[in-house]
């Protein structure tokens, strides 16, 4: 007789950490998420191997693509260091859209890729719900995504994230920067918080300073410190889309890392200078917390942080007072923080005395 006691294991890709069910699960419960985004052009359906987008079923004639993508950093630990997973979905919108804005693109339709080691149902969910939110609120379609269980490659709770975002713009009309001239003005918009950059200073400052993040900020009793820094970041394209098709804007420049200081000058022609002047806006609270924790520099702050400004648009001079309406009935905030001049390409941010903490006048330049 046979001995069953030498019998070889059966393996199963659940075996090895991989539930087909589990993600199978998923799927069903995001379909209907995926379903709230559809939009002209496109059904929102998933479960196929792509998804299909018709641009003339949008309105476009003769469209120019724009394709962007980007994840949100270290700002993904501290969702699931603090069980904040339903507004991350909004930063990894918000980081690819912003982007295609500031080309002058409407963001069309939304990928994701959600990677972890073992899939918690009830925590993708909630992380692709925002997603979800962010397509609507941007007005794009989330056409489709990838869920990666893969285990050994992440710790037991860990994920991460990225997002891939398609737009378009009518040939013509795109935002190049050409446009930008001696002359015109910088209209700054408020950022929401730290968006989705600087986080692996502000984790480094939580740990060294002893942060209780679950308790009230100093700075403000009301509300907790973690729900300062886990903002999502704000999104621009509903307040922008009709002003750029109007004409009214030369050029954007969406504020991530490298602060003003550094994006600013990628949206400048060669022989143009921009200069802001950092005592135009207050510096929000949870900036100069920041700042005054790490004992940081305005001249860091200006090229790490927003510090207040998440977006900011390049316009004409006598167009100034037409904008700035628009821009409040669409519930932006905005600040006229400074204007571009000849010179080299790039930046100078400058401030006078105690602006952001400064024991004296202060200026910080990158040259583009």
């Amino acid at each position: 007789m046979a001995n069953n006691d030498n019998k070889e294991e059966n393996y199963t890709y659940a075996k090895a950490g991989v539930s087909i069910e589990a993600g199978n699960a998923l799927v069903k419960a995001i379909g209907p998420l995926a379903r709230m985004t559809a939009r002209a052009g496109a059904d929102a359906d998933l479960g196929g191997f792509g998804g299909f987008f018709d641009p003339k079923a949008a309105g476009y004639k003769d469209p120019l693509l724009v394709a962007a993508n980007d994840g949100v950093g270290t700002k993904v630990k501290l969702a699931i260091d603090y069980d904040r997973h339903d507004q991350i979905g909004i930063d990894l919108v918000a980081m690819c859209v912003n982007d295609l804005i500031v080309q002058g693109a409407e963001p069309l339709f939304f990928l994701d890729y959600f990677a972890t080691g073992r899939l918690e149902n009830g925590i993708a969910e909630r992380v692709i719900a925002g997603i979800a939110n962010g397509c609507m609120e941007s007005g794009c379609a989330l056409i489709g995504g990838e869920t990666a269980e893969m285990p050994g490659m992440y710790a037991d709770g860990d994920y991460d994230l990225a997002g891939f975002c398609v737009g378009a713009v009518e040939r013509g009309e795109q935002l190049t920067g050409e446009k930008v001239a001696n002359g015109n003005i910088l209209i700054g918009l408020a950022s929401s918080g730290v968006h989705s950059n600087g986080f692996s200073l502000v984790r480094r400052l939580a740990q060294d300073k002893g942060w209780k993040l679950d308790r009230p900020a100093l700075f403000d009793n009301e509300k907790l410190l973690i729900d300062y820094l886990i903002a999502p970041t704000k999104l621009y394209v509903k307040s922008l889309l009709p002003l750029i098709r109007s004409g009214a804007i030369n050029a954007l420049a969406h504020i991530t890392g490298g602060g003003l200081l550094e994006n600013i000058p990628r949206i400048l022609p060669h022989g143009l200078h921009a200069h802001v002047d950092a005592g135009n806006w207050e510096q929000p609270r949870l900036m100069a917390f920041l700042q005054a924790q790490g004992n940081i520099e305005p001249m860091e702050m200006a090229r790490t942080f927003n510090c207040g400004i998440g977006m900011v648009l390049v316009v004409d001079s006598d167009k100034v007072d037409d904008i700035l309406p628009k821009l409040a009935e669409a519930g932006e905030t905005a600040y006229i923080i400074g204007d571009i001049k000849s010179g080299e390409k790039g930046c100078t941010v400058s401030g006078k005395d105690e602006i952001w903490s400064a024991k004296g006048a202060w200026t910080a330049t990158h040259h583009g």
